[in-house]
């Protein structure tokens, strides 16, 4: 059992129907039929969304999502019609807020791999594969693969485990043709986003994307390359063989599984809340990987 320790009230805004309440995201629709993404606060590990918040996390995806897809629309349109708030929606949603054009989703997680670690590592190490693909021998958590691979997911719901699949499946379910669409969508875009990253110091060693069809063509959406959705490492402190220093949600994952929760997350029960601490670490690393990879201070 997992999900939400505590699952909030969606706030009401007049012109504005609520669709679906996500691990971060509200999303809503307007009178013209676009959807409204509102980026919360909230933060999920271990399959549980927490139950407490990390201050300016949900602006910090917004506004980061925002920087690259300004520098990957020549490879992928995106699905972005306006930044700007409804009528009558909250002040609070100034900064986390994206009008979108509604699209038909592919149910696929795409996540593109340049280096070995999570459930890519668990599954290596079982069989010399990631999703199928036979690697080669002598890999270790955080090698670098000889190429960035392909390897999807299926999409799960909240509180439900992604499962990863085989590209084969993935032509399966959706199609020969979209599945090539994804692939070489996925890749083009870990490829031009690695090289950026590595200008600023950071290696992106993976990251997951979400598509949809607008008529017949494939449009990013979601969120891209935040630390939600990618694992950031500081190029000068990669050392293969071991966990690496990463910016993202690792400060909670650590807290959680420590001595000091009390918290078994093989349990049915929900985890506690965050220390102050782990909260502001958390933040800080969120902050941090904006303000490298964009070059830009956050305020």
């Amino acid at each position: 059992m997992s999900g939400f320790v505590e699952k909030p009230e969606p706030i009401q805004v007049p012109g504005l129907v609520h669709l679906h309440t996500g691990k971060v995201r509200e999303l809503y629709q307007n009178e013209a039929g676009d959807l409204v993404m509102v980026a919360s606060d909230r933060m999920s590990a271990y399959d549980w969304v927490l139950p407490t918040e990390i201050p300016d996390k949900g602006r910090i995806l917004t506004q980061l999502s925002l920087w690259w897809f300004d520098r990957l629309t020549d490879l992928v349109p995106n699905h972005v019609i306006s930044t700007e708030l409804p009528e009558g929606a909250p002040a609070d949603w100034a900064g986390r807020t994206l009008v979108c054009r509604s699209l038909r989703m592919v149910p696929v997680e795409c996540v593109a791999r340049g280096y070995l670690t999570g459930s890519g590592l668990a599954e290596y190490d079982d069989s010399r594969t990631v999703c199928g693909l036979a690697l080669p021998e002598g890999l270790v958590d955080g090698s670098e693969l000889p190429a960035p691979i392909f390897t999807p997911a299926t999409k799960a719901e909240v509180g439900e485990h992604d499962e990863n699949v085989s590209y084969e499946e993935v032509a399966r379910q959706v199609g020969a043709e979209t599945a090539a669409q994804l692939r070489q969508a996925t890749l083009a875009v870990y490829g031009r986003a690695r090289d950026i990253a590595r200008e600023r110091g950071i290696i992106l060693a993976d990251t997951k994307f979400e598509f949809g069809f607008d008529g017949e063509t494939l449009v990013i959406a979601d969120e891209v390359l935040t630390p939600d959705s990618s694992r950031f490492w500081p190029a000068d402190q990669w050392q293969p063989g071991r966990a690496q220093p990463s910016y993202d949600k690792q400060f909670v994952r650590d807290w959680l599984t420590s001595a000091e929760s009390g918290w078994d997350r093989r349990s049915e029960q929900p985890p506690p809340p965050l220390p102050q601490q782990v909260v502001e670490a958390t933040r800080a690393k969120y902050v941090e990987a904006y303000e490298r990879l964009t070059g830009t201070s956050w305020s």
